[in-house]
């Protein structure tokens, strides 16, 4: 009897890490979408404020995504991915053929999904038994934001995108006032950046104003004079073809923040077409992209060097 079960838990795991390779193979030309989702790379995310004991929970292995620190073992479905993993993989199938009561498993909640802190093994071969529920201890990381189970850290952040720009959105009216709705980013924490240039821009009316301006004039403000303005350049210089997958709000805040970079270490002399270019020859995706990272110092030095002649 005792080894008829350790034959078919040698099969078991056997199948699921076939499982894992087969998954691995399909996602051969972007591996991180096979890879388990890291609570550490989500908490940096969402920002959890505090953590609150929930105790004892009967949780859905659906709602389980990811882990604290074995997300490198198993692959996005749990399924285990090393072979060191084999002898406590097969102790773990071993007790549920056996009707063994394990301990419950040790999880994280964060966004409404479950991080695993101990207990990796016990879910892996849950899954692969195709059990739907786990008892687990919870500890749940505060957040507003709540997630839809995915399985890879790419459809989390966008979901978390998603949600920001519904927030900012909502609260700014800004679609409303500017009858724009693609301001669109495909990393988070963009729309904070907005608002912060928003408020700048702001403060920088009022400084010449009586009476200060609304929060709508402002958002409008900034938008006719100082967002629009750059992405009709962009355009001009046809600049987004070289940035693949990207937004012209993704260039618009990293032009700002280069421009900014150049302001402070070769002080105002550049033009908007110029911060452009410089740009999109820096960090455009093209063939002589890395020629052109070889002579860009030599260029900006030049440039420099004219404008100080006059």
């Amino acid at each position: 009897m005792q080894a008829l079960a350790s034959t078919q838990t040698e099969s078991d795991f056997s199948k699921a890490r076939n499982k894992a390779f087969i998954n691995s193979m399909q996602h051969i030309l972007n591996p991180k979408e096979a890879s388990l989702i890291s609570l550490t790379e989500l908490k940096k995310l969402l920002k959890p404020a505090a953590e609150v004991y929930k105790g004892l929970q009967v949780i859905p292995l659906s709602k389980i995504v990811g882990s604290e620190g074995r997300y490198k073992d198993f692959d996005n479905h749990f399924f285990p991915k090393n072979i060191h993993l084999k002898a406590r993989w097969e102790h773990v199938d071993m007790a549920h053929i056996q009707d063994v009561i394990l301990p419950p498993v040790l999880v994280y909640e964060l966004g409404g999904l479950y991080f695993v802190r101990d207990g990796n093994h016990r879910v892996s071969v849950a899954k692969a038994r195709g059990e739907e529920y786990i008892d687990a201890e919870v500890v749940s990381l505060q957040s507003e934001i709540k997630l839809k189970p995915e399985t890879s850290l790419k459809k989390m952040i966008k979901q978390v995108i998603n949600y920001e720009k519904r927030v900012f959105y909502t609260e700014t009216n800004f679609g409303d006032i500017t009858d724009c709705w693609c301001l669109d980013f495909t990393e988070p924490g963009r729309y904070d950046v907005i608002y912060n240039h928003i408020l700048t821009h702001k403060y920088y009316i009022n400084r010449d104003k009586t009476e200060e301006i609304s929060m709508p004039d402002a958002i409008m403000s900034w938008f006719e004079t100082v967002y629009l303005p750059v992405i009709s350049v962009m355009e001009a210089q046809h600049v987004l073809r070289k940035f693949r997958h990207r937004t012209e709000s993704d260039l618009y805040v990293w032009i700002m923040r280069y421009w900014a970079e150049l302001k402070e270490k070769f002080g105002d002399d550049y033009s908007l077409d110029e911060v452009i270019t410089h740009f999109s020859r820096r960090y455009g995706r093209n063939f002589f992209r890395s020629l052109m990272n070889l002579f860009e110092g030599t260029v900006l030095k030049k440039t420099i060097e004219k404008k100080s002649q006059h």
